[in-house]
């Protein structure tokens, strides 16, 4: 697949650019087991991201009802057309994944650039779908993933978590990739799922956990107090008015535990007791 890729690639006169992870996985290996992950069956419609010059689409395609191929460079839109001008259930989408429109999906394999991995992600949760099968940095998969208390552990863990459950399932080398990126990466199942505490204001929630990560090394006493404006922007408060707060709403034992060290349920209890009146 690596002389078909690049082939490719010198017909059409294209240098792929790792600045704007182009990267595309030629290894058969690698392409097979993401869409066997996948489960794939004629009634799914799966969305895939980064769609490059279409070398998991083509795989895709063959066991999906639908595959909705997005891919943002012009040069590569225009490869897709040509490959995938045979197979009449791919709907090729030319555009940036934070900004186009997605048709109805149920399912997600892709390879996605590492750039904009946490904004596609979170864009991802606020549809419904089945199951995603997502290729990462390995960095960014661990995280994904992190203990409390860990250096990887931080708002990316607690959000996905409240969202989704997250299986690491296979390390991929650079050399599965044309080009070479610097680093590993990972392949990733993500299912959404309700809750699994109770959260009774989701804006609320997110603030919390972004405000307090900007101090994770804090204990929450004090992160509340340098972050409090991050979680009611709208609120002009003195230091004592929000120290009092705090105090009177939340236990000693949260109040003294620091940021990282605490479980993704707290963030949720923090926000459940941190009401302002």
């Amino acid at each position: 697949m690596l002389d078909e890729t690049r082939r490719i690639l010198r017909e059409h006169d294209i240098k792929l650019d790792r600045r704007m992870n182009q990267q595309q996985v030629i290894d058969p290996v690698f392409l097979e087991k993401m869409v066997d992950y996948a489960s794939l069956t004629n009634e799914d419609d799966v969305l895939e991201i980064g769609a490059g010059i279409g070398n998991l689409t083509m795989l895709l395609a063959k066991r999906a009802k639908t595959v909705i191929a997005v891919e943002r460079d012009s040069r590569l839109t225009k490869v897709l057309r040509e490959r995938l001008r045979e197979l009449t259930n791919v709907k090729l989408l030319h555009g940036d994944a934070l900004r186009v429109e997605f048709p109805r999906f149920n399912k997600i394999v892709s390879n996605l650039p590492y750039s904009i991995s946490s904004n596609v992600l979170f864009k991802l949760f606020r549809f419904k779908f089945d199951l995603a099968i997502l290729m990462f940095q390995k960095e960014f998969a661990t995280r994904l993933v992190a203990k409390p208390g860990t250096e990887d552990y931080g708002r990316l863990t607690v959000n996905v978590y409240y969202r989704a459950e997250t299986e690491l399932l296979d390390e991929v080398p650079p050399t599965a990739f044309f080009p070479q990126p610097k680093v590993s990466s990972v392949i990733v199942r993500l299912k959404p799922r309700g809750p699994p505490f109770e959260v009774k204001d989701e804006q609320l929630f997110s603030n919390v956990v972004r405000a307090l990560f900007q101090h994770r090394r804090q204990r929450v006493r004090n992160a509340l107090m340098h972050s409090f404006s991050e979680i009611f922007p709208k609120k002009m408060t003195t230091k004592n008015e929000r120290r009092l707060l705090a105090d009177e709403v939340l236990p000693k034992k949260l109040l003294e535990a620091r940021v990282m060290d605490l479980v993704p349920e707290n963030f949720g209890e923090i926000a459940n007791l941190l009401t302002f009146p």
